[in-house]
């Protein structure tokens, strides 16, 4: 009876230490802007988990294209990161104002440099913090947009010539150009006013001196983890030019991926080393069993990326200290890819009535969609725990997986789901989601889920592309008031509430924290939502 007692007790000792030290670990999150997907959601996943979260205020985030306020930010951090066991911070928001700002700044290289000493100052300051990073290189977009808040404003008219100019530059140093190749390159150039080109080319220089500053810092270990995003790439490109020289620089600096890469996506990656810290405070290497839809599955080359899908899991797991395993016995998470089976990514059901293919995403299942929802049931059933990345659409979920996903009872018996933007987005989000879940209760997990669900499923692939119709056919300007709702924005929350909710009332089962869920157009625009009152 006494052996029974002290057992008892060390066990109460054991639980009672466990759950203080849980309790108590904090964690400090400076987002690249405040986009729900980097802000409010990976911060939503932390504190189901059990984490504290030392989030700055709204007004101190970048909004949109306005000053985030960088040395209030700093001021901040400074101010609160003692109460940290671990800061995980966005490069982008405290050196330039946020990542739309890193595309459009003008400051010098001095007040970069200020900004970039301000880690080293930190780390003087609280010499055990783990400090870990994300930055981006910049992005070359295929083509601008009238009135665009996301390039100068010269991209609108010149966006294709500078993206001409970057990609056929990186093919000429790779593989070589034919002739004609080598006229578009000079006349890429030559068609860009010389004004605008030394500005853009300036401006990509700086953001490669900041980002050799951070390897450095990382280097010297200041920097615990350096993630670098390639934002909204090709396979030949600016971007994957500028990506050369940095690995190059890295090396040179002999930095393993386990404290430095660079690789596809940006927006994924706060919840990817916020993943990081945790299995760092945890001593934590989460194991994961992969598995693709039929066809060319891990071959797959999604749009917006430089690398096949399965290198892109790779490397996203080990950026979050977890490891690839052979057999779902010995894993913590099975992770199911939902790729087409011909490895394309589709990505036009959301756009413009007068330029989508409506046949992309009807309720109709494809080749595919029968294999791999027999696959997550497989898997349910044997008791694992199931994570899906939905990568069929470049964004916005498929609309048939998800319908027999539903058939079968299986939405809410998954750990997690992502399917709302690039392949290299969803799969970063799903994947530390998933990990981080075996902290979390059931009702969390599932709340979790329904955010994903309700806007990537609901809105991305259904009610945005409804409204947008309705806008484009109801409005003197519809194309124009699609990205930039100003005084419309009520009404047209209004409306994209209501048709979240029947959608809700069609497709979910009847959860109390799906009743008064509202819809917020957070940048005034109509590509992301914030939804909120799922609590």
């Amino acid at each position: 009876m006494k052996r029974l007692i002290k057992f008892i007790l060390a066990l109460t000792i054991i639980f009672a230490i466990s759950t203080q030290d849980a309790a108590g670990e904090k964690i400090l999150f400076v987002p690249v802007d405040d986009r729900p997907v980097s802000y409010s959601q990976p911060v939503q996943v932390l504190e189901a988990a059990g984490f504290e979260m030392i989030v700055p205020p709204v007004e101190y985030v970048n909004r949109n294209f306005e000053d985030g306020g960088i040395n209030e930010l700093w001021d901040w951090i400074e101010k609160n990161v003692s109460y940290a066991d671990a800061a995980v911070i966005s490069a982008d928001a405290v050196i330039y104002g946020g990542l739309i700002p890193s595309r459009q700044h003008e400051f010098s290289t001095e007040v970069l440099s200020a900004r970039i000493n301000r880690f080293n100052t930190l780390h003087e300051k609280n010499p055990n913090l783990k400090i870990y990073l994300l930055s981006s290189i910049m992005r070359a977009p295929y083509e601008g947009t009238p009135g665009s808040i996301e390039e100068p404003e010269y991209y609108a008219q010149y966006g294709n010539a500078f993206y001409k100019y970057g990609a056929f530059s990186d093919k000429k140093e790779t593989v070589g150009l034919t002739e004609s190749e080598s006229e578009e390159l000079e006349n890429s150039q030559k068609s860009i006013p010389d004004e605008f080109f030394t500005d853009w080319l300036l401006r990509r220089r700086k953001n490669l001196f900041v980002t050799e500053n951070l390897i450095d810092l990382t280097a010297d270990g200041i920097v615990s983890y350096l993630v670098v995003g390639l934002d909204d790439h090709h396979d030949f490109s600016q971007i994957r030019r500028e990506n050369r020289e940095l690995r190059d620089y890295a090396q040179k600096k002999n930095l393993p991926k386990t404290k430095f890469q660079t690789l596809s996506g940006i927006d994924e990656f706060g919840l990817v080393l916020l993943t990081r810290a945790v299995n760092d405070l945890r001593g934590e290497t989460p194991k994961v069993f992969v598995r693709y839809n039929k066809g060319v599955g891990a071959l797959t080359f999604p749009a917006y990326s430089d690398e096949v899908v399965s290198e892109s899991i790779e490397d996203e797991l080990k950026i979050m200290n977890g490891e690839i395993v052979t057999n779902p016995k010995k894993a913590d998470l099975v992770f199911l890819v939902n790729t087409d089976p011909i490895g394309v990514t589709y990505h036009s059901h959301n756009s413009s009535p007068f330029t989508r293919d409506k046949t992309f995403n009807p309720y109709v299942q494809r080749d595919g969609t029968n294999y791999f929802v027999n696959m997550v049931d497989r898997y349910v059933k044997q008791g694992y725990s199931v994570s899906v990345a939905d990568i069929t659409f470049g964004n916005g979920a498929d609309n048939p997986m998800m319908n027999l996903l539903k058939k079968r009872g299986l939405l809410f018996k998954l750990k997690s789901y992502a399917g709302w933007n690039t392949a290299t987005n969803s799969i970063g989000f799903s994947l530390g989601t998933g990990i981080l879940t075996k902290h979390m209760s059931e009702e969390s997990k599932n709340k979790i889920l329904a955010v994903r669900y309700l806007d990537d499923w609901a809105y991305q692939a259904n009610v945005r592309t409804a409204v947008g119709d309705w806008i484009y056919f109801n409005f003197p300007n519809g194309a124009w008031t699609y990205g930039h709702l100003d005084d419309n924005k009520a009404m047209i929350e209004e409306k994209i509430t209501q048709l979240m909710h029947k959608f809700v009332k069609d497709n979910f089962p009847r959860y109390d924290f799906l009743k008064d869920f509202t819809v917020n157009c957070i940048w005034n625009r109509m590509f992301e939502i914030e939804i909120e009152g799922v609590k």
